[in-house]
């Protein structure tokens, strides 16, 4: 399976200065768990970084600092650990495992940012695959039983 049909495409970033409180209300409002990290030039938007909703519990709340007195750059993962657009499947989750990760930047055909493969991706896309296994073993059955009556 490639994970070009998995992936999502939606990046929302947000700046290394910018507070937890304030990355906690973007992952809200866009429903998600994963933000790229720029720097604050608002003239580089190169990424340095991501930062998750896990990040946010582990280091801030776990430890009893309040999400306002920290920035996104203290607590986000540095580098993109990242896997082509054309990966399959596998590749993308050796590299997970090899890393400790539960997400990957997607790097497009001209190097940039494509979007993110989450666990949850691919979680999603083999239950589908399952799913329509089942369907197949179902359909023999029925088809077996018709013929036998």
């Amino acid at each position: 399976m490639s994970i070009e049909r998995i992936y999502t495409r939606e990046i929302i970033g947000t700046q290394r200065s910018a507070s937890l409180q304030e990355a906690a209300v973007l992952m809200r409002k866009h429903h998600i768990g994963t933000l790229v990290v720029t720097e604050d030039d608002p003239n580089n938007d190169q990424a340095v970084g991501i930062v998750t909703d896990r990040d946010l519990v582990i280091h801030a709340m776990a430890e009893g600092i309040s999400a306002g007195e920290i920035s996104v750059g203290e607590v986000m993962t540095p580098g993109l650990a990242s896997v082509p657009l054309r990966a399959d499947l596998h590749e993308a989750l050796e590299t997970m495992r090899a890393g400790g990760l539960r997400r990957l930047i997607v790097k497009g055909e001209d190097g940039g940012i494509a979007g993110i493969l989450s666990l949850d991706d691919i979680v999603d896309a083999l239950a589908a695959d399952i799913s329509s296994l089942a369907g197949v073993i179902r359909s023999e059955r029925e088809r077996e039983d018709a013929e036998n009556d």
